[in-house]
């Protein structure tokens, strides 16, 4: 039954964001600036009531004001594909992905993500990706959008660890902007590889903005990572209704 729930809502995903990528990439070249992310946050809506109502998965958000009415850095792990959706709606201000270059040639979804404006990076670039990072993360966060990383760079499954990235630590150094820290255990019920989507509740934890000031990029990261490792370390790693 749950494979057949999930298959069931696989196709709903598809037609869903089918339908809002068309949308997007008609309405993305007539849409004044920032009016456009009214598209990506109702597709997430939408996408994560289909979750619940055909998966039984929700979610529940703990410290939720900890991101409103800021512009900032925002930095989640990453264990599926449930928080590039759920951020896209979680996240009220106008903000910017970063994300790995080949996903902008996907056709229409990547179409889409240029209305966006994200940082698209070459994750075997090294330096020359971070630079990317630090330049236009800048320019996005002075332009008013906030700035989405996933310091681990990839998926990584809920028992497993992978050493962040400096992008993220960086960016809160040298641009000045807060840096808020996301925890959560997504890749319990929604896993980085296969089609099942286990009922349940996930949960997500925002903490308070890291205080970057007088810290070395090193010390940012060291705190970042040890905030979101404790706190994911905390939350339930099996299936609870």
């Amino acid at each position: 039954m749950i494979f057949i729930r999930s298959l069931v809502f696989f196709l709903c995903f598809i037609i869903n964001t089918l339908i809002f990528a068309s949308v997007g990439f008609l309405l993305g070249w007539f849409l004044p600036g920032k009016t456009k992310f009214i598209i990506d946050t109702n597709w997430s809506r939408s996408t994560l009531w289909l979750l619940k109502v055909i998966c039984g998965l929700s979610h529940r958000v703990e410290g939720m004001s900890n991101l409103m009415n800021q512009t900032c850095i925002i930095a989640s792990n990453h264990q599926s594909t449930w928080e590039t959706i759920a951020l896209a709606g979680m996240v009220k201000q106008p903000k910017v992905w970063v994300l790995k270059r080949e996903l902008i040639f996907i056709p229409i979804f990547g179409w889409v993500m240029y209305h966006f404006k994200p940082i698209a990076i070459n994750r075997k670039s090294g330096r020359k990706a971070v630079k990317q990072v630090i330049e236009q993360g800048t320019k996005r966060l002075k332009d008013g959008f906030s700035v989405i990383i996933f310091p681990e760079g990839t998926r990584v499954a809920p028992d497993e660890k992978k050493r962040f990235g400096v992008g993220a630590a960086m960016l809160a150094e040298r641009s000045g902007y807060p840096l808020v820290p996301i925890a959560h255990n997504a890749g319990v019920f929604w896993k980085r590889r296969g089609i099942i989507k286990y009922p349940g509740t996930i949960d997500v934890k925002i903490g308070p903005a890291i205080d970057c000031i007088g810290l070395s990029t090193g010390e940012i990261n060291k705190r970042l990572e040890e905030w979101i490792e404790t706190t994911k370390q905390s939350l339930p790693m099996h299936k609870i209704k």
